[in-house]
């Protein structure tokens, strides 16, 4: 009985509870030809109704899981094209993408907050701010969020964030939204590299195709516009946004491994404490040496700089914490469908060519970008599928021969033989 109690538990996070449910049956007692009880019993009998409350429970759940996949993707899709338009538009008149990008991230400062309130929202074990801070700083080590902890594995990271934040932003004085949104996709093959090299991962050649396919698309993206210098140099910072934004995501696998939810809330609230203590100084240099220089604070656009940090805060929050409601292959789908909005948007605003080269270099990039979204298995999966295809067919193709064998013309001709003799 210990055994049937083990093996029940599966049913509970809907692991094919069908298949469990026919085992634990099947181990509990022996299977026996079942007495005319049993054989007239209806389909509504305890273990049925059990299975079948089970596949509705799960089906349920993936139909949730569905439901908020399309609202997840439907936000990455707003809160990321809109901030890259937005930012566009904000250097029309305040030409000052660090200066951006250092306001911007100043609002990670919001996220262990948020993460708190909905803790006090949702939690049926309050914790004080104190509990749930001491317990997130367990991430970083038995000491907790140490003066060295925070130099050694937090200033890192803050550093390439907003190396990620401003080569991107600055590549959007240089090109269109759509090339730049395209070409951050490239991102996804870079990380695999650097899994693949760094961390020792997994080989797999289909995303070796998709990486070969980023490549190309980032070269033909470069002929599109025939290799002139301004949009070579927003390209390449496009490209180095992308190998920071990789390099920060392997980096953090190497040396942080996974977090949970409150600890990854932590971290990014690190980061904004970082910025504020320690880039302030670059935007004020910056000021002073006229690099990005502004009359009055008057002349600041300050609703275009707090409605692009609202997106990319809320950007920031769906991707990191919307693998609780949804699946992540469904959150990257977003960051895709990002390329064909900024598309839309540019070629009504501003005066973008989309040649045969371009939408080549776009679907390459993108369909590498899904390759990467494959799973794992997905060639298990795919020699499964063929393999139940073709025991359908045999099956089909023996019932429809055994149909045709049970009918008055093979009766006559099986019993042929008999007559004569």
């Amino acid at each position: 009985m210990k055994k049937h109690s083990a093996r029940v538990a599966p049913l509970s996070a809907c692991n094919s509870p069908v298949l469990t449910l026919t085992k634990v049956e099947g181990e509990e007692r022996p299977r026996e030809p079942p007495g005319p009880a049993e054989a007239q019993a209806p389909a509504g009998t305890e273990a049925g109704g059990r299975t079948s409350r089970h596949n509705w429970t799960c089906s349920q759940e993936r139909l949730r899981k569905v439901f908020w996949g399309v609202a997840v993707v439907f936000c990455v899709c707003a809160s990321w094209s809109g901030s890259t338009q937005l930012a566009r538009l904000t250097f029309k008149t305040f030409d000052a993408p660090f200066t951006l990008t250092w306001f911007a991230t100043n609002w990670n400062f919001l996220f262990f907050p948020l993460y708190y309130a909905g803790h006090v929202c949702k939690s049926t074990e309050k914790q004080s701010v104190k509990q749930r801070y001491r317990e997130c700083c367990r991430f970083f080590g038995d000491n907790g969020l140490t003066l060295k902890v925070f130099f050694t594995k937090a200033a890192p990271f803050g550093v390439l964030w907003t190396l990620t934040n401003y080569l991107y932003l600055h590549a959007i004085k240089k090109i269109n939204a759509t090339d730049v949104s395209v070409l951050f996709c490239c991102n996804k093959s870079f990380v695999f590299l650097l899994s693949w090299i760094v961390l020792r991962d997994r080989f797999m050649g289909v995303r070796i195709v998709a990486a070969i396919l980023a490549i190309a698309g980032i070269v033909m993206m470069t002929y599109a516009d025939g290799f002139h210098s301004h949009s070579v140099i927003g390209i390449a910072l496009v490209v180095g946004s992308a190998s920071m934004s990789a390099l920060y995501k392997v980096l953090f696998k190497l040396l942080l491994g996974s977090a949970k939810f409150g600890e990854a809330a932590l971290f990014l609230s690190i980061l904004g404490v970082f910025n504020i203590l320690f880039i302030t100084c670059i935007p004020v240099i910056l000021y002073f040496t006229r690099v990005e220089y502004w009359n009055s604070f008057d002349d600041i656009p300050w609703g275009n700089l707090c409605g692009f940090s609202i997106l990319l805060l809320t950007f920031n929050i769906v991707l990191n914490f919307g693998i609780a409601v949804t699946y992540p292959t469904l959150m990257s789908l977003g960051i895709v469908l990002s390329v064909p909005v900024n598309a839309v948007v540019d070629h009504y605003t501003s005066q973008i060519v989309f040649n045969g080269v371009r939408v080549i270099a776009i679907i390459i990039i993108g369909l590498g970008f899904l390759l990467l979204l494959l799973p794992e298995e997905w060639d298990v999966w795919l020699i499964k599928l063929l393999t139940r295809l073709k025991v359908r067919k045999k099956e089909e193709t023996a019932e429809s021969s055994g149909d045709l064998g049970t009918g008055p013309q093979s009766r006559s001709r099986r019993a042929r033989p008999s007559f004569a003799r």
